[in-house]
């Protein structure tokens, strides 16, 4: 009887890519040695010939090497050869790729004529009620069966025309037939994606990629992982295509795509990439080319010993057990430490970017949402007092018993010393490995949280590796990232994955970060990594889709005027959907949904449950505040 097989990539600690066979899309290879490749989505009516032959070739010139096409109906379908004409007598051979929703018949026409077909295994061939069935045995054979001869022709049109397929599952699109027998989860996610895979299979079709989108980053990195894992058990080895469905636009969409991208590229999971941002698709290149040439170049590990058991479940997200100390570990947030000690005296305003702002004719602070919880001061002191959520952190030499404040050590130090708090000591330590001296001084000392810095591309595999010692070890003190990015011009990207890997798999209780930057911006990233791995979150997030030829309203702008009346509502989940295809599902998890229904009209949700239908566009971001209002989740400006 065969193994099964536990693991999902080749190593934790030392970076090597999954091996994937390769697949042909038009003339790109994608997976087995070939380098991590970059596509995206037009956003145009694909029945406007002109406007989509032209924005792809923005997309070409910007990057991308992969173009991909909605084709809604067998007359979108069709025009895909005019397109694909077009691009090459202007002399552009970039594969294409027809995106498909519920219309099996425009797939059979599009896989004659493109080099790629997307098809979604949640709405291929069945229709989403958001009903519940129980289905015994027999009747849930019957539906794999009725699956099968719906499916098949696809697939034998594809085999005979050397097309290929990504097989693409998003979490918020789950057939009512997973929902029903897995649940909104990962595990259904994947069910999803390999019922049509084993069709494949069986029709002996091997021209495959695969996807497992989420906006929720956690469920995107769990669901992958589980594939993996799942795939290798059955001994297939198809490549894979990342991305974080409904990222959003700005800073946060690039973050989010950062950490959910970039975690899995840190495993050497991934064969090509999609940022999916709420602006123009070109729009996405940079920052998806900054991501894979990361990856493509390798990264060296100084690890010998690639072959690390983890003692965590990487398929279930769970934080790490730690003490709880002051508001360090255990279930408290990760806080966030920021720095300033270059300052010759500390003032009040210096708090300001930290979002701690004091009123002298008051004599009050304001705090914003995203106010840090301790400020390293060197050996420096201030002369004021703080508000009740912030503490100052003073290196240990220039610290006292009396202070209100916390020390700061070296392992050595710490050691070597009787003064020390009763409540809270940090250690600050840079080493790849737990060594015995470290060991000593912190076991069973329930006052110690360690701050860990590394200077090295690869710190998510040293930072890893160092928090499974201390857990092989039993060890329970609260770790916290330090990190530093000076002068780096991918602050934002390398920042976002070396913090979101860590924290995706609960691993750490806290981040230190340092840069060039402005430090309001430093913090405002800080806070936005925290926010896109769910880990704390401390402002509104829009769930928003990056627009294709199905959308039925402006999204850039209609993003922008949601976000200005609604951005102070701090954690409520707002989707703000281009049409039905990326409605109530692909919300996944948003509280409320704005969503395209036909040209014109919005229908709202509350959850996945239509609440308001055809409201008119000019009235319908109003009509949102309302429902907000009515269940009790809004809160004027001016009191928040």
């Amino acid at each position: 009887m065969k193994n099964k097989i536990n693991k999902y990539c080749s190593s934790i600690i030392d970076y090597k890519r999954w091996p994937t066979r390769e697949v042909m899309v038009g003339d790109i290879g994608v997976g087995g040695n070939n380098p991590i490749r970059v596509q995206s989505m037009t956003t145009t009516n694909t029945m406007d010939t002109k406007l989509t032959i032209e924005q792809s070739i923005r997309m070409i010139e910007a990057g991308c090497e992969i173009v991909r096409i909605t084709a809604p109906s067998i007359k979108d379908a069709k025009n895909l050869k005019l397109i694909q004409q077009g691009l090459r007598k202007s002399g552009y051979s970039t594969p294409l790729v027809a995106d498909i929703h519920f219309t099996p018949n425009a797939a059979q026409v599009a896989a004659k004529i493109v080099d790629k077909v997307r098809i979604n295994p949640g709405n291929f061939a069945d229709k989403k009620k958001f009903e519940f069935h129980d289905y015994s045995e027999i009747e849930y054979q019957d539906e794999l069966d009725r699956i099968y001869n719906r499916f098949s022709p696809l697939v034998k049109i594809c085999k005979e025309h050397g097309t290929a397929m990504r097989i693409g599952t998003n979490h918020g699109s789950l057939s009512d037939r997973i929902l029903s027998r897995y649940g909104d989860t990962p595990i259904g996610m994947v069910e999803s994606a390999m019922e049509f895979l084993r069709i494949c299979e069986d029709h002996k079709f091997h021209n495959i990629i695969l996807s497992m989108k989420s906006s929720n980053t956690q469920v995107m990195v769990q669901a992958y992982r589980l594939l993996i894992n799942k795939m290798a058990n059955e001994d297939m080895f198809y490549p894979l295509h990342l991305g974080v469905t409904e990222a959003g636009d700005g800073e946060d969409g690039r973050i989010k795509s950062c950490v959910g991208i970039g975690t899995l590229l840190e495993d050497g999971i991934g064969d090509t990439i999609r940022v999916s941002l709420t602006e123009e698709p070109e729009n996405e290149m940079p920052i998806a080319k900054k991501i894979a040439e990361r990856y493509n170049g390798g990264l060296n590990s100084p690890f010998s010993n690639s072959n690390v058991e983890i003692p965590y479940d990487p398929y279930f997200h769970r934080r790490r057990k730690t003490f709880n100390i002051n508001n360090i570990g255990s279930d408290n947030v990760p806080v966030v430490i920021a720095d300033l000690s270059h300052k010759d005296k500390i003032k009040h305003d210096d708090l300001a970017p930290f979002g701690y702002l004091y009123s002298k004719e008051e004599d009050k602070w304001h705090l914003s949402d995203q106010a840090v919880d301790y400020v390293f001061i060197g050996n420096n002191d201030a002369d004021f007092s703080l508000p009740g959520t912030l503490s100052f952190v003073q290196n240990y030499r220039s610290w006292n018993k009396n202070s209100p404040h916390f020390p700061l050590y070296s392992v050595k130090d710490f050691a070597n010393t009787t003064v020390k708090s009763s409540q809270l000591n940090f250690i600050y330590i840079s080493e790849l490995k737990l060594d015995d001296r470290l060991i000593e001084v912190i076991k069973n000392d329930d006052t110690i949280v360690l701050i860990h810095e590394s200077d090295y591309d690869y710190s998510v595999m040293i930072q890893r590796n160092f928090v499974i010692e201390m857990i092989i070890k039993n060890l329970m003190n609260p770790f916290i990232i330090k990190r530093k990015y000076n002068n780096d011009p991918n602050f934002l990207l390398r920042s976002s994955i070396d913090i979101g890997a860590l924290m995706i798999d609960g691993l750490s209780d806290g981040i230190w970060l340092s840069a060039s930057q402005d430090i309001s911006i430093v913090n405002q990233i800080a806070f936005g990594v925290l926010q896109a791995s769910r880990m704390r979150i401390s402002k509104t997030e829009y769930i928003s889709c990056p627009s294709c030829g199905r959308t039925l309203f402006d999204l850039q702008e209609t993003t922008s005027k949601i976000r200005e009346v609604t951005n102070h509502l701090k954690g409520v989940k707002i989707g703000i959907m281009g049409c039905i295809v990326n409605g109530p599902g692909e919300m996944a998890d948003a509280d409320y949904g704005y969503v395209g229904t036909g040209v014109g009209n919005i229908s709202l949700y509350k959850g996945q449950e239509v609440m308001k239908k055809n409201i008119p566009t000019e009235n319908a971001v109003e009509a949102l505040i309302d429902l907000i209002k009515e269940h009790g989740d809004w809160l004027e400006p001016s009191i928040v």
